[in-house]
């Protein structure tokens, strides 16, 4: 299985994209990891929120194929604890899915299409986060997954 994250936006912070790229790295050791950051939408300031989401959106169906199992980052999404959540990685595995696609939309959320494509949507906090910051926790909890899948020591119980 291939998993892929794919953001609005880029990491313009050098310290988070520094800790991204070291969760990336470790990531590899156990599964193919694309990160696809999509370019921010220019001239947001005309737009309405609506209008925003759908560019934003024909942006992300884009990117995706219509093999993928796509999973949304979404407050209204279902919350898990890392070991549930490393349970399902593996059950996603089980079931042969080829690519594993979690979409971190833009700051208003996800056009009504691709909600429409989705397979499921996951919470990670009911707090807010920026959207930087949850590519880290997002890809934190990935790799902690999988530690938990091969029961090394990163995670205590």
């Amino acid at each position: 299985m291939n998993i892929k994250l794919i953001a609005i936006g880029k990491t313009d912070n050098k310290s988070l994209q520094t800790l991204i790229d070291d969760y990336t790295k470790r990531l590899s050791f156990y599964i193919k990891f694309d990160l696809d950051s999509i370019p921010d939408i220019k001239n947001v300031k005309n737009l309405s929120e609506r209008q925003q989401k759908e560019k934003e959106g024909e942006l992300i169906l884009s990117k995706i194929s219509p093999t993928d199992n796509l999973i949304l980052l979404d407050e209204n999404g279902k919350s898990f604890s890392s070991m549930d959540f490393s349970t399902e990685l593996q059950k996603k595995m089980n079931a042969g899915i080829k690519t594993l696609v979690f979409v971190i939309g833009g700051p208003y959320g996800f056009s009504d299409a691709v909600y429409a494509k989705a397979n499921g949507k996951i919470s990670l906090s009911q707090m807010t986060f920026s959207h930087q910051m949850v590519r880290l926790f997002f890809i934190e909890q990935v790799y902690r997954g999988f530690t938990i899948l091969k029961n090394e020591p990163y995670h205590h119980q």
